[in-house]
This record gives C-alpha cells, sequence and structure tokens, in this order.
C-alpha cells in the first residue's frame, strides 16, 4: 500500500508554472487521505481564479496514479481555509525572498 510520504514526494514533483515552486513547498496540500489503493487528496491553489487550476491538479492527479499501489486518485480544489504565504516551506520563503 503506498504511504503518506510516498504521496508527497510525488507530489513534490507537481510545479506550479508560474512560481516555480512544487506544490507541496508552496503549502498548497492540505490533506493526504489513502484508503487501500485510493489516494484522495484536498489542496488548494494561490488564488481562486488561477487559470492553471485545472492543469495542476491533472498533473498532480497523474503523478498520484502512477504511484505503485495506486488504482485510483482524487484531487479535491477547497479554498477553505484560504491559502496564506505562511503556508510556504522554508525553502519556498527564502526561493522568494521573503526570508
Amino acid at each position: 500500500m503506498v504511504t503518506e510520504e510516498e504521496v508527497m514526494d510525488a507530489l513534490r514533483t507537481c510545479y506550479d508554472p508560474e512560481i516555480g515552486l512544487s506544490i507541496v513547498d508552496l503549502g498548497l496540500v492540505y490533506r493526504v487521505e489513502i484508503d487501500g489503493e485510493k489516494v484522495k487528496v484536498d489542496m488548494t491553489l494561490t488564488a481562486p481564479g488561477c487559470p492553471l487550476q485545472a492543469m495542476i491538479a491533472q498533473d498532480a492527479h497523474a503523478k498520484i496514479l502512477a504511484l505503485s499501489g495506486v488504482k485510483e486518485a482524487e484531487i479535491n480544489l477547497v479554498w477553505d481555509p484560504p491559502w496564506t504565504p505562511d503556508r510556504l516551506s522554508p525553502e519556498a520563503k527564502k526561493y522568494l525572498g521573503l526570508e
């Protein structure tokens, strides 16, 4: 069975193309739930009107489905709580000059 760490590692390869950072470093992944061969992810984006939301969600979906032991993946875009820069990883803050 796939682990949450494996899912998060896969999601670290999904990038926001406008910012150039992974969705994990941006703090966009809120929850990972694993039920056997099914993985559900709740994630957000930096802004509700993001024109790349479908592309980013599809990329995350594909990366999770590529993991061994995963037969089904569900990506839920959520807006509550709203994303804030406080969710950035230390590396992302440094990259963006916010440190």
